[in-house]
């Protein structure tokens, strides 16, 4: 590294686990900012606030995942040896080309831009219906109630998971986050996510062994047939990436939808405009998706020295790209702290950049116009609890509420 990047005495890490960091985070980014878009860390590791800096490095080749050997370096040289981090290191989020090219290739053929607008109707059904459900009784949660159960169905529909066996998705109010966090699981954690995962294994199993005898018009019937050069996917590669479709579908679209009614409500003007115009929605979601983005930051590592002005990057060193800072980077957007559901041209980081540009971000997008739509349309009365301090699940890496109550 070069003059200036390494950390000075009186300087301290970055502290992402302090409580008044996870209420709000942008003053932490904005300080951060006032020392360059790229920052070295004495935790060792490069933080990245500047937009531009964050969207060149996801586009960039000579960064990547190197997922095994983050791993390696947190929690030994056995790591993999652990169910949760061989299967996760199996999806395609923490793999490279040319494995990364295969998985995606077959995964993206259910997300096509036509397929996705496709389901806008049944998406709206699916609102709807719990609308139906939930508009006579005065009151929710709107992330147990709403937000969770809406990204849950739409993702069981496209897998083509039974009615019958929703149950065991629907019921669960969350996934475990903690193992995309920067710092380590304790030992705990990754017996309970070993045991999630066992769990989802059996399950996932006995419903391929279904689909590959009972084929259905569903994206597990498409994955279990599909081949190529290589031959079929595995059964630990067919729950992986079924699994990430779930985790990452759930809680994008759980906390945009969350956060976004949240910010709505604290700022009353921008509510009030968006229902006076309606037709804003697509530009309002965009602006709440850079407001307060449901994905704070990803990771990569270098594969070899890369200069950015007068720093270099250096190989094998680590890289955290702050998504939420960049969507709040001053030098790309006006007055960024403040919530304009009719600010154009935004463009967030919300979903990544690069090859590992999220999969479903149209998808989610999709239902947070409608869900938002309707939830204005439907429950104009709908007033928050305590907008003022709200229940923040504790990470750092996936930003949404644990809880939002409401009534009407």
């Amino acid at each position: 590294m070069l003059d200036g990047s390494q950390p000075r005495d009186d300087e301290t890490a970055f502290d992402f686990r302090n409580p008044a960091f996870i209420q709000n985070p942008y003053p932490a980014y904005h300080a951060l900012r006032k020392q360059g878009p790229i920052r070295w860390d004495p935790s060792g590791r490069w933080l990245v606030t500047g937009y531009e800096a964050c969207a060149a490095i996801l586009k960039d080749k000579r960064f990547g995942r190197r997922y095994e050997v983050v791993l390696q370096h947190r929690y030994g040289a056995h790591a993999l040896d652990e169910p949760v981090f061989r299967i996760l290191a199996t999806t395609m989020l923490m793999q490279e080309p040319p494995n990364h090219t295969r998985l995606r290739g077959l995964v993206s053929q259910a997300f096509t831009a036509r397929r996705m607008e496709g389901m806008r109707p049944r998406i709206r059904a699916i609102v709807a219906d719990l609308l139906d459900r939930l508009e006579p009784l005065g009151a929710m949660d709107v992330i147990r109630d709403f937000a969770h159960i809406l990204p849950v169905t739409v993702i069981c529909d496209m897998l083509g998971i039974p009615a019958e066996d929703r149950g065991r998705f629907l019921e669960r109010t969350g996934f475990n986050t903690r193992m995309f966090e920067p710092d380590p699981m304790s030992r705990d954690e990754i017996e309970q996510a070993n045991a999630m995962f066992a769990d989802h294994m059996a399950y996932f199993e006995d419903l391929f062994r279904r689909r590959r005898s009972d084929p259905g018009d569903d994206l597990i019937t498409a994955l279990v047939h599909a081949k190529d050069e290589t031959g079929t996917l595995s059964s630990e590669e067919l729950l992986a990436n079924i699994w990430l479709l779930f985790f990452a579908g759930h809680e994008t679209t759980k906390n945009l939808i969350g956060n976004g009614l949240l910010a709505l409500h604290r700022h009353p003007v921008e509510l009030a405009r968006l229902w006076e115009c309606p037709g804003l929605i697509s530009t309002a979601v965009e602006e709440l998706l850079r407001y307060d983005s449901p994905v704070q930051f990803v990771g990569r590592t270098a594969y070899e020295d890369v200069r950015f002005g007068d720093l270099v990057i250096g190989s094998g060193q680590m890289v955290l790209c702050l998504l939420g800072a960049g969507n709040r980077d001053p030098a790309i957007f006006d007055h960024p702290d403040r919530l304009d559901v009719g600010r154009t041209g935004v463009r967030p980081l919300s979903f990544g950049g690069g090859i590992h540009h999220c999969l479903g971000a149209q998808l989610s997008r999709i239902e947070g116009e409608e869900a938002l739509t309707a939830l204005l349309t439907r429950l104009p009365a709908l007033d928050l609890d305590n907008p003022g301090q709200p229940d923040w699940q504790p990470s750092f890496t996936l930003r949404g509420m644990t809880t939002l109550p409401a009534r009407w």
